[in-house]
C-alpha cells in the first residue's frame, strides 16, 4: 500500500457535468419546458451544491494531508473531515504509521578481508507530514537506500569476529548514522535489525574446524582437572588406610572379591597381617645390622 495518496483533480469530472447539464438545459429551453431566466437559476444551485460536496475529503487517524494551493505549501490537515477548494487546492495524504523497509543482501568485505553477504530490516515513521513531502521525492526509497549505503560504510570498518558477535551494537550504530540523516525529511528511525550474516562455504568449514578443536581442548583440560582430584583423593585414602590397623588387608580383601564375581570360583590364602609385619621387622633389623 501506497504511503502517500494525492487527491484527484476533479476539474475534468466537473467540466464534463457542466457541459452535460447546459447541454439538458439547452434542449429544455429550446422545447419550452422552462425559461432561460429559471435555467441560469438551477444551473448556479446545482453547481454551487456539486462545488461544496466534491471538496468534502476524509483524512484518516493514522494520516496527514499536506495541502498545495496553486502548488504552494499552505498547511497540514489533522484527521477527520475537511475540504478543498476544487481546481485551486489539491492534497497529498502521508501515512504516519511505522513502515517496515526491507534492505536486500549486501556483499561487503569486511575489515580483516573477509567477504561477507548481509540483510537487514529498517523501521521508521513519518513524524512531519510536511517535510516528507517538500523535502524528499520518496522518502521510503531513500531510506532503503542510505541504510544501505551506512551498513556498507559499518560493516566494512569492523572485522570479523566482532560482526558475529556484537549484532545488536553494530544495528545500534547504522540506526544512528540513519537516523542522523533523515531528519531532515521530517522521518523517525526507530530501529533497525540485522537479520542474516552468509559467510562463504570454506570460512564455515574453517569455523567449524576451529570450534570442534576448541571443544577437545576443554575436555582434555576437563578430563585432567579429574584425574589429578581423583589423584589426590586416592592420596589421602591410602595416606587414611595405611595409618588404620588392619585397613589394607580389609582393601585387599575388597579388591579380590570385586576381581572374580562368582565366589565358588575364588581360592583365597590368608594369611595374618601380624606374619607380613614380622617380615618387614626381621628384614629391617638386618639392614640396621649391616650399617
Amino acid at each position: 500500500m501506497s504511503m502517500v495518496q494525492k487527491s484527484s483533480n476533479p476539474i475534468g469530472s466537473l467540466a464534463g457535468l457542466v457541459l452535460a447539464l447546459a447541454f439538458i438545459g439547452f434542449t429544455l429551453v429550446q422545447s419550452g419546458a422552462i425559461s432561460g431566466g429559471l435555467l441560469f437559476f438551477l444551473m448556479i444551485i446545482v453547481l454551487a451544491f456539486i462545488f461544496l460536496i466534491g471538496g468534502l475529503r476524509v483524512v484518516d487517524q493514522y494520516e496527514r494531508a499536506v495541502v498545495l494551493t496553486l502548488g504552494k505549501y499552505t498547511g497540514t490537515r489533522q484527521p477527520g473531515l475537511t475540504w478543498l477548494f476544487i481546481g485551486i487546492q489539491r492534497m497529498v495524504k502521508v501515512d504516519l504509521r511505522i513502515t517496515t523497509v526491507d534492505i536486500p543482501q549486501q556483499e561487503v568485505i569486511t575489515k580483516d578481508n573477509v567477504p561477507v553477504g548481509i540483510n537487514a530490516v529498517v523501521y521508521f515513521h513519518v513524524e512531519s507530514a510536511e517535510s516528507a513531502i517538500l523535502n524528499i521525492q520518496n522518502y521510503s526509497l531513500a531510506v532503503s537506500q542510505y541504510a544501505q549505503a551506512a551498513l556498507r560504510d559499518v560493516i566494512g570498518g569492523i572485522e570479523l569476529d566482532p560482526l558475529l558477535s556484537e549484532r545488536e551494537q553494530i544495528a545500534l550504530e547504522i540506526k544512528k548514522i540513519v537516523d542522523e540523516a533523515t531528519k531532515a525529511w521530517g522521518l523517525n528511525v526507530t530501529d533497525i535489525k540485522i537479520q542474516d550474516i552468509e559467510l562463504p562455504a570454506d570460512m564455515k568449514r574453517i569455523m567449524a574446524k576451529q570450534a570442534e578443536s576448541e571443544r577437545e581442548r576443554r575436555s582434555i583440560i576437563i578430563r585432567a582437572d579429574g584425574e589429578f582430584s581423583a589423584a589426590e583423593k586416592l592420596a589421602q585414602a591410602a595416606e587414611r588406610l595405611t595409618a588404620t590397623p588392619g585397613g589394607i588387608a580389609m582393601r585387599t580383601l575388597q579388591t579380590i572379591e570385586k576381581i572374580n564375581p562368582d565366589p565358588s570360583k575364588t581360592v583365597i590364602f590368608a594369611l595374618p597381617v601380624e606374619f607380613f609385619e614380622g617380615i618387614k621387622s626381621i628384614s629391617q633389623f638386618f639392614k640396621d645390622k649391616e650399617k
